[in-house]
């Protein structure tokens, strides 16, 4: 069961309204809009499974939630799935996922030259 008392995020923030703009076309491109306006999901790569994530093929994909709001791009640090709100598959990024997550997000505004 995941139980979570604080929540890890990686978050970029005190961006520009044009930026905003410029993220929001990029993120609509290439990647899934979650339910929820602002809520992009990032699906993990396979080769970054935890041993558990890749035996639970029912949970299967695995995500990372990414929110836009017109100052700030962030995502926690959480590997979330779909298919359930509970299982031992869930929880917080590993070292390897972290560093990927935020790796992307960097490349992300890099590409746009938001940051250099």
């Amino acid at each position: 069961m995941l139980l979570l008392a604080v929540m890890k995020q990686y978050v970029i923030d005190e961006l520009r309204p044009h930026d905003y703009d410029r993220i929001k076309k990029y993120l609509d491109k290439h990647f899934e809009r979650a339910e929820l306006d602002g809520l992009y999901w990032i699906p993990l790569e396979a080769r970054l499974l935890t041993p558990v994530q890749a035996k639970h093929a029912a949970c299967q994909p695995f995500f990372i939630a990414l929110a836009l709001e017109p100052a700030s791009l962030g995502c926690e640090l959480l590997v979330r799935t779909k298919q359930h709100m509970r299982c031992d598959c869930l929880g917080y990024a590993t070292e390897a996922q972290r560093n990927w997550i935020i790796d992307l997000i960097d490349a992300l505004l890099a590409e746009l030259a938001i940051i250099t």
